[in-house]
């Protein structure tokens, strides 16, 4: 009997599933500011990207019957720390004033595809 069920993969670029729930959590792997249909990622700077990114993860979250605010932690990568307050407003623009699940920020060198921003997620499902 698996422990899990993936609940996404058909986006995944490698041999990992991009959504799983685990008991009441639903995991989510990195996602960054890529166009959905075609993979590609989104041009128009740090905002556009980040929107995308957290338009992502809500994609998600929906195909597991969930929304943003069953967040309960965020973990933020990006290129370039000096984003982060920007980030900050963005969050609180697509997920709302009150929708704060916990968040941590890495500073990283590089990421996949050229972003400059990947987040993976926790959600709870209770």
């Amino acid at each position: 009997m698996s422990v899990h069920e993936i609940i996404a993969d058909s986006t995944a670029k490698g041999p990992y599933s991009t959504a799983i729930r685990a008991g009441g959590f639903v995991f989510l792997s990195g996602q960054g500011g890529v166009n959905p249909v075609t993979g590609e990622p989104v041009s128009g700077g740090f905002e556009v990207e980040a929107r995308q990114t957290i338009q992502n993860i809500a994609d998600l979250l929906g195909e597991a019957g969930l929304g943003l605010d069953n967040l309960v932690q965020l973990t933020c990568y990006l290129t370039d720390l000096a984003d982060w307050p920007q980030l900050n407003e963005i969050c609180v623009d697509a997920m709302g004033p009150t929708c704060r699940p916990t968040r941590t920020a890495v500073g990283v060198a590089t990421l996949p595809f050229g972003l400059s921003l990947e987040m993976t997620a926790v959600a709870y499902d209770g």
